[in-house]
Formats: C-alpha cells, structure tokens, sequence
C-alpha cells in the first residue's frame, strides 16, 4: 500500500478485486457486453457462454455441478432465496415449520429467520455453541430428531474466524431428511469445500470475499429441488431467480473462483504464517491481550482479539488513519451495538467491548504485519497512559 492509504487488514469485509479478475470483467463490460438471455444474435450467445464457463469454474472449486449453481446478487440474496424458498414451498402436516439455526450465523441468516417467526410462519430452534463458537453435535442431532424444517449452520464464521465440521452436520442432516443451508461466504476459496459430498442442500456464495467483484454471488443447490422463488419476471435460471444476469459480475466470480483452487493452498498457508506472527507481535506489545474463538480450527486470514480494559472505538479512533480493521461484522453498516456472535459465546462485557477484527489476505506482505503490530502496540500504550494518568 502507499503512504496515501492506511495498511488494509479488514479481509473478512471485503477483499480487493485480484488485477486478473479485473481484466477478464472489463472485456465483459465493454467488448462482449450482450444480455446472456438474448437468444437472436451472436452477443447473447457468447455472454450465455462466458455464464455457463463461470458457473463450471465455480462449480469445480467447490464440488459441485455446473447445473447447481444459480447466480444472484451475493450471499444475502442467496441467503433469503434459501430461507424464505424453503419455508414458502414446506406444507408441514401441523404446527409452523422449524428452523434450527446457529446463533452466531451472519445477521442475512439470523434476520431473514426472525422475519418469517416474526410474520408467524416459522419457529426458530436456537443451537448450542460454546464460548470458542464451536457447535455441540450431540445437541444438533437431538434437534434434528424433533422434527426441522430447515437447519443454517455456517462454514465458517465472519467475526471470530471459527470453521464448522459441515461434513458431520451435512451427514446428521441427511440421515433426517433435512434441507441444510451453508453459508459459506467466508470459507469458499480459504478452505476445501465439496457440496455434493457433504451432504449440504444450499451453499451461499459471495465473490468479494474470494477477491472478485460486489455485487454478485450464487445459490448452489440440488438439480430439482423444490424451492419456492421470491423474485419474478422473465423466469431466468429455471425460474428459480428472475433478473437480467450480471455478465461481468458472474465472470469476475468464475475467475476468482479458478484462482483460488489454483492459489488457495499456498495462498493461505503463508497467510496462516503472517496471522501467527502478527498475534505473536502483539501478545508481546500488549499485555492482558486476549484471543477469541477456536485457536484450532479457524480461518488462516482470521485473528480476532480483545483488549479488555479499553473500548474498541478508542483503539480504532487512533489507528483508523494508518490501520484499516474493524470492530465487528461488516453486516450492520452504521448501527452501533455489541457483536451478537460475541455475546453468543457468552464472554463478558468487557471482552466484547474490547474487541477487534483483524482479517489478513493474500496481498497482505510481512511489513504489513510489522508495522500493524506497532501501530496497535503504540495505539494501547497511549490510551492505557492516558486512562492511568
């Protein structure tokens, strides 16, 4: 980064588009730039096959046939196309449809949920997690033997970093007849993911977290799945979601999506060395530090800490200039309150209050990492002097 820009480790909320997805999108955008539903003439018929070479790039990363994927507007459309399809295609033989769901899911997934409980067509069933976020599985299939209609466990979580064991939740899910949502939108392109082996029904993707473009992402479910739409006209992709396809948006995901199964091995294995390092640095520059979530099973890029005794917003007020990180998810934009994944772990007021999101990415250098843990370390030696003082 230049001297202009504060050093970028906030990965969870968004990455930069990689120069080569940026590249394949501007041909898109001016040269080949037909409406891939235009069947009468040759622009249409080269955009519908950039489309469908996407969806088989996606597909391929993740285990999945070309046919399952449906492209939308990110996560949270895929999101509420899963949810609120399933739920308006269940006609359960009594009583409103079930659906158990992780307490520290994405707010897309938790508000979604509580939208339909809150209209009086469906009931939440809450899952217990521990105070790392990690899911009790002995609970999870006592809950599946009472009768759910949907379960949403994430892959792996925006805030803390955790990864959950998808192949065991998918199996559970099978083994009761369970339609499974994943969101994935943090762990596609950091970790191996196979929907069609792990028994997953939905899998929610968003290309800006894998360095591709805003604005669109895919819904990867099982050719012939009864799911109700919740957008209409014109009938795109089977019927399942309506809308002019975003030409440029959809290759910008299939190439990210052929870079990471390139790249994503050595990618994040020099991005876990980096977030090692850093959380080294800063156990050694800030006494009392505390980590959060799993210290196993957790994100590469992901490192998630907590400063008791100091708010969150007095560290990022001075570093915000020359360290770009955040306090939480990117999700609620704009409205103050404590992390709702922190206060399903149950840790106490003051390590939520204290608590920072760091996320490394693949563009992420050494010197980086060295100067962060500066910026931070001096940042918390100033306040603390001030605060005794």
């Amino acid at each position: 980064m230049t001297d202009f820009y504060p050093i970028y480790l906030d990965y969870h909320a968004t990455t930069p588009v990689d120069s080569r997805v940026a590249e394949k999108m501007l041909h898109y955008m001016t040269t080949e730039f037909g409406n891939a539903s235009s069947i009468d003439h040759s622009y249409g018929d080269r955009a519908e096959k950039a489309v469908s070479q996407a969806a088989s790039q996606v597909a391929e990363l993740i285990g999945a046939s070309r046919k399952e994927i449906v492209f939308t507007s990110g996560a949270t459309e895929s999101i509420n196309l899963a949810v609120q399809g399933t739920i308006f295609a269940h006609t359960p033989a009594t009583g409103k449809p079930r659906i158990a769901v992780s307490p520290v899911e994405h707010k897309a997934v938790l508000d979604t949920c509580n939208a339909l409980a809150k209209k009086g067509l469906a009931e939440i069933v809450y899952l217990r997690i521990d105070s790392q976020g990690r899911l009790d599985l002995d609970e999870l299939e006592k809950v599946c033997t009472t009768g759910v209609a949907l379960l949403c466990v994430m892959a792996a979580n925006n805030e803390i970093g955790t990864i959950y064991p998808v192949e065991a939740i998918g199996n559970l899910a099978k083994t009761y007849h369970i339609p499974f949502l994943c969101d994935a939108s943090q762990a596609v392109g950091k970790i191996p993911i196979k929907f069609q082996e792990w028994g997953i029904t939905y899998l929610t993707i968003s290309a800006h977290k894998l360095y591709g473009p805003k604005g669109v992402g895919a819904l990867v479910m099982p050719l012939g799945y009864r799911l109700e739409p919740i957008l209409f006209g014109g009938g795109h992709q089977q019927g399942i979601r309506s809308g002019t396809l975003n030409v440029p948006g959809i290759v910008g995901l299939g190439e990210a999506c052929r870079l990471r199964q390139l790249e994503m091995a050595e990618d994040e294995r020099k991005i876990a060395a980096l977030r090692d390092k850093l959380q080294g640095l800063l156990l050694k520059e800030i006494p009392g530090l505390v980590i959060n979530g799993d210290m196993s099973d957790r994100l590469s890029g992901n490192l998630h800490i907590s400063v008791p005794d100091i708010p969150n917003s007095a560290v990022i007020s001075r570093v915000r200039d020359r360290l770009a990180i955040s306090t939480g998810a990117a999700c609620s934009s704009g409205v103050e309150t404590p992390s709702h994944v922190l206060q399903g772990l149950g840790l106490s007021s003051q390590v939520i209050d204290g608590a920072l999101r760091i996320g490394i990415g693949k563009f992420t250098t050494e010197s980086d990492i060295d100067r962060a843990a500066e910026i931070l370390g001096s940042a918390v030696g100033a306040i603390r002097a001030v605060m005794e003082f």
